[in-house]
């Protein structure tokens, strides 16, 4: 089947009687309600559960090979070529699918707040609930800009459709597949909403770099001054927290594109992770699931209807979905200058890089495509040793061209608009997990207000002696001692023996890129 006849499958599906264009949150509510497809909760969000998938199925994800793109994407385990007839053929059977159905969902929208840079896009869905998720995740177009959109890509999401994987030519039931050339995420068997969130963000990924935008997975906030900061941080490193300052607006809290205006959020909404989540914690994602917000499988009391944040029966990836505009302190539209500052989080549980330093451009690049962190072995085996984890570009499983393409961007970015970077370790400290503490949050705020504020620009610093990272030996409401990571260490020996050890994973993790300059490794990374 050629470009032209998918297109035409799906503009006949599209001007079926029983699809609903661009339904107002109300009325999805009504639906979803109407449909069974969720709950109202106390707080007037809707609560519903994915089923078996309560997460993304990285190993089901895949991109087409095509002539036009086939030498630009970073083939391998993360990017999975499949054939243009296995997209096809399953392409067909989903409208078919879809056509036989009694309501269809379409949201119309954009990716990209700058409006030079916007992606149109349209959402296809089975569940009204997850229409609710694009209207709430995506850019709302206005009643002016509704009446001329054209989608320029198209995402189809039929969750109750599973692949035949001995048919259909899958790994399993499940399947999310990128047609750059066709511009169409197609989208089954799994109902974890955040594969259409996730699927347009590698979509700019792909197309930001081609116009000379840098795209990050960062969260972003801008001071009274209209100084901008960058927060980049995996999983459990408090991207959101540290963002999230009642002294600063909020940007975005996940994806942004940096281009020659500055930074834009790609997205129109929220995604937050909500497991343990308090008023007292987090206010602002708290007060924000209000009416129209999504909660997914986040467990309800059936007779109050109040959502347990602290229940994890379901799975620990609880999340809520929500429009930016639910939090009082943020940038509308989502546009704001270039970066002054840049912030890499990473919780080191070996306890042994410093809470804070200053970072060279080289040495920027060397931590931006390292993307490290650590996670915990399972404790409740007894085994407490962390285990070293690098995610490139900290996103590595959303980005479709080579890593090293996204680290020259930003080395470039860096040195033309002269932004200060910072290595910020939220981990542990006094010893590896098990024998030190967490680095207390009072400290880690004290540490990144100081740097986002340029008090740090001209402080004195050490460097140090394993990793080569100059380290402030002052910073106002931090102990003296507390910045150095050996003198926290009753055991100076163990202390080195175990830097030593971070740094030989480093230098291993690091052999993995190719045709990248000498020298980013040479002055960027671990130098004993």
């Amino acid at each position: 089947m050629g470009i032209a006849k998918m297109t035409n499958k799906l503009s006949l599906l599209l001007q079926k009687p029983n699809v609903f264009h661009n339904l107002s949150v109300a009325q999805l509510v009504e639906k979803i309600l109407q449909r069974n497809e969720g709950k109202l909760t106390a707080t007037g969000a809707v609560a519903v559960t994915t089923g078996k998938y309560t997460g993304r199925s990285p190993k089901d994800k895949y991109i087409v090979e095509e002539a036009a793109t086939q030498a630009k994407i970073d083939w391998g385990t993360t990017n999975q070529p499949i054939s243009e007839e296995v997209f096809e053929n399953l392409y067909n059977k989903v409208l078919d699918y879809l056509m036989k159905k009694d309501e269809i969902f379409v949201f119309k929208g954009f990716a990209g707040a700058d409006p030079k840079y916007r992606l149109p896009i349209q959402v296809i869905n089975e569940f009204a609930w997850h229409n609710l998720f694009a209207h709430q995740l995506f850019i709302r177009p206005t009643a002016e800009e509704l009446k001329t959109h054209e989608a320029e890509f198209t995402v189809i999401c039929a969750p109750n459709f599973k692949a035949d994987p001995a048919v259909d030519g899958t790994r399993s039931e499940t399947f999310i597949i990128i047609s750059f050339e066709r511009r169409v995420v197609l989208i089954g068997g799994t109902e974890y909403a955040g594969e259409m969130k996730k699927s347009i963000f590698t979509v700019m990924n792909y197309l930001l770099p081609e116009q000379g935008i840098l795209s990050m997975h960062c969260s972003a906030n801008v001071g009274k001054e209209g100084d901008v900061a960058l927060f980049f941080g995996l999983s459990g490193t408090g991207k959101t927290t540290l963002s999230a300052d009642p002294n600063r607006r909020l940007i975005g809290d996940d994806e942004h594109g940096w281009s020659n205006r500055g930074i834009f959020n790609i997205e129109g909404g929220c995604y937050a992770k909500c497991i343990n989540l308090s008023r007292e914690k987090e206010p602002q994602i708290f007060d924000a699931i209000g009416f129209g917000a999504v909660l997914e499988n986040v467990v309800i009391d059936e007779q109050t209807r109040l959502p347990n944040y602290d229940d994890a029966t379901l799975t620990e990836n609880t999340r809520a979905a929500y429009p930016i505009q639910a939090i009082n302190n943020i940038v509308d539209p989502s546009i704001a200058g270039h970066p002054s500052t840049i912030i890499f989080l990473t919780a080191d549980a070996f306890g042994v890089l410093p809470p804070i330093s200053k970072l060279t451009r080289e040495q920027a690049m060397y931590h931006f495509l390292s993307g490290y962190t650590s996670k915990l072995a399972g404790t409740e085996r007894g085994v407490t040793s962390p285990q070293a984890t690098f995610s490139t570009c900290f996103g590595a499983p959303f980005l479709p061209l080579p890593a090293v393409r996204y680290a020259e961007m930003l080395g470039r970015k860096i040195a033309e608009h002269n932004v200060r970077v910072f290595l910020v370790n939220t981990g542990w400290t006094g010893g590896e997990y098990g024998v030190g503490s967490r680095m207390k949050l009072a400290y880690t705020r004290a540490m990144v207000q100081a740097a986002v504020e340029g008090e740090l620009d001209n402080v004195e610093t050490v460097k140090d002696p394993i990793f080569g990272l100059e380290i402030p030996i002052h910073i106002p409401g931090v102990p003296d001692e507390v910045l150095q990571p050996q003198n926290t260490w009753a055991d100076k020996q163990a202390y080195a023996q175990k830097a030593k050890e971070l740094a030989a994973k480093f230098r291993e993790n690091f052999q993995k890129f190719k045709h990248i300059a000498p020298e980013i490794e040479a002055l960027g990374g671990p130098i004993a």
